[in-house]
């Protein structure tokens, strides 16, 4: 399903069942024999949710005739498992570095399933802001609460379409651009227009004054290879084609659907131009620090994104 200028999902559908999927991922890292994560919540939200592609990351095996049919299937998403918990231990480990320097005001940007709120430590008086879309916060929130799990932090839910004003929602929920603040974008920026995006980092500037900092998966210098796009494109249509025979009521969107494949600017780079003091990671080289690593022999296993953190230190 392509994207529409004004375009809303539940969570079983488009972006929404994306976060399914990255739940998954988290669920498949947590049950395993090492995890480099812990996500108690994730499997809930599984539960939830029901049967779907996106059990397929948690699931122990695919199903027979796909796997060998497409024999790098099973470790291509073995790789994204492991992508899936390096890239959540470099935002969990940065929003503690973050609070524990001083910040008490977080803003996760597209906060989808994630559940930071209700699973890591937080300072005492910390508030956490979660924008998206309200009917996926609502999900959220109602199957936590039906799981009984309390936030470990003041939580503040911001219903709010990131294309919409919503500084002026952030704002009236209480935050106080005058302290420092901290900022995540996490699997977000694929799903904006480069327009968009670069809008979303202006509204950033205006709110976080220095001191503030932000982390964000960032699309990498192949973002734009149509060859590459190409190529996952096809094995995904295989895999559709094949689960067609299989159960033919199961829907397998294409992630790239749902993408804006634009020209956009290095976000490291502009934070960098805007008065922020910038580090810059490739996925490649954060999953090994975390002794993950994607399969040496599949060429485009894992996304070849960036992992930028910064923090403001001028006012311009």
């Amino acid at each position: 399903m392509a994207r529409t200028e004004n375009d809303s999902w539940e969570i079983t559908e488009s972006v929404g069942a994306t976060a399914l999927g990255v739940a998954a991922a988290r669920a498949a890292e947590t049950d395993s024999e090492n995890p480099l994560i812990s996500d108690e919540f994730a499997r809930v939200f599984l539960h939830a949710a029901g049967e779907g592609v996106w059990n397929w990351f948690a699931a122990p095996n695919l199903p027979d005739q796909i796997a060998q049919a497409e024999p790098d299937l099973k470790p291509r998403m073995q790789g994204m498992v492991d992508y899936m918990a390096a890239r959540t231990a470099f935002f969990d480990t940065f929003f503690t570095d973050a609070t524990r320097a001083g910040a008490r005001q977080v803003v996760i940007l597209a906060a989808g399933l994630d559940s930071r709120a209700w699973r890591l430590s937080w300072p005492d008086g910390t508030t956490v802001y979660e924008l998206d879309q309200p009917r996926v916060l609502e999900w959220k929130l109602s199957t936590l609460q039906d799981n009984g799990a309390e936030p470990t932090c003041r939580l503040v839910p911001v219903p709010v379409d990131l294309r919409h004003d919503w500084p002026a929602a952030l704002r009236q929920a209480g935050f106080d651009a005058s302290a420092p603040s901290v900022w995540s974008a996490e699997g977000l920026l694929p799903f904006l227009p480069a327009a968009a995006q670069e809008l979303l980092f202006e509204r950033v500037q205006a709110l976080a004054t220095p001191g503030s900092r932000i982390a964000v998966e960032a699309p990498g210098p192949d973002f734009l290879d149509e060859a590459a796009r190409e190529r996952q494109r096809q094995t995904m249509q295989r895999v559709r084609d094949l689960m067609a025979e299989l159960e033919p009521e199961r829907d397998i969107p294409d992630v790239a659907d749902l993408w804006y494949f634009e020209e956009r600017e290095d976000v490291g780079e502009w934070l960098s131009r805007h008065g922020w003091d910038v580090t810059v990671n490739p996925a490649e080289e954060l999953m090994a620090s975390y002794d993950r690593r994607p399969p040496h022999d599949i060429e485009g296993a894992t996304p070849q994104t960036l992992f930028v953190s910064a923090e403001r230190t001028e006012r311009n």
